[in-house]
């Protein structure tokens, strides 16, 4: 895989010395990162380290001081999300976010809200059937009385269905029983494995490490490593920090 080059022009996606602030205080601090095709990266780091902020940031919910935010070779910073979606950046966000009243199917199709390959959504369907069958079988239930990690499941196959270049995931470990940990990252690294590039955004750095090519650790607003997952996995530093090792 290739090694991290912020300015390479085959990046689908990537801050280029990107700060953010909100208000006077400042969060992302001179952040370089990229992902490309066909990649799972991810970016680790504890609680208040700026991660949220990042993602913001890639979906435009968040404009940058200063810095580029690079979408296909073409700077966005004052694009809205809705451009960047409809452009292939799409995100399943913390805790499902999935709307508790409508039914499973109902949730997909708006994943596909955005798009004009109408003829297209129904295959598009049936992918997302293949990768849940669970997700088939209740496909006329209300989410709400959907499990955990069967909303997961619906999360992801929203997103899928916008048809993205990047799939961005936010702590896709949070809320799901340790059982259902090691299967969720199991199907992120299926999407993966056939053609998704992939930015996940993951406190379980184990776990996450184990399944990405690249990585990235923030501390206060700050990229203080990046190499690739194997190395990370094997960094003394990082052992020490973020993996529960002394």
């Amino acid at each position: 895989m290739s090694t991290e080059a912020t300015s390479s022009p085959t990046a689908l996606l990537e801050l280029r010395d990107v700060n953010t602030h909100y208000g006077a205080v400042h969060i992302l601090k001179d952040v370089n990162l990229a992902i490309y095709p066909g990649e799972l990266v991810c970016l680790l780091g504890g609680n208040a380290s700026g991660k949220t902020t990042t993602l913001k940031a890639l979906l435009g919910m968040v404009t940058p001081t200063s810095g580029e935010v690079v979408l296909d070779g073409e700077v966005v910073n004052h694009r809205p999300t809705s451009y960047r979606v409809a452009n292939g950046v799409t995100m399943v966000p913390e805790n499902r976010r999935l709307f508790k009243r409508l039914s499973v199917k109902e949730n997909l199709m708006l994943g596909a809200y955005l798009r004009k390959d109408k003829d297209e959504i129904e295959s598009d369907l049936e992918y997302v059937y293949d990768l849940f069958p669970r997700v088939k079988e209740r496909i006329n239930q209300k989410s709400g009385t959907l499990s955990g990690g069967e909303q997961q499941m619906v999360a992801i196959g929203r997103a899928l269905m916008s048809r993205p270049k990047v799939l961005l995931m936010d702590e896709p470990s949070m809320g799901l029983a340790p059982a259902l940990v090691q299967q969720n990252f199991e199907l992120i690294q299926q999407i993966n494995d056939e053609g998704m590039s992939i930015f996940m955004v993951e406190q379980n750095a184990n776990m996450a490490l184990s399944i990405a090519d690249r990585g990235w650790v923030l501390q206060t607003g700050m990229v203080v490593l990046n190499d690739t997952a194997e190395a990370l996995l094997a960094n003394p530093e990082m052992r020490a920090a973020y993996l529960g090792e002394a």
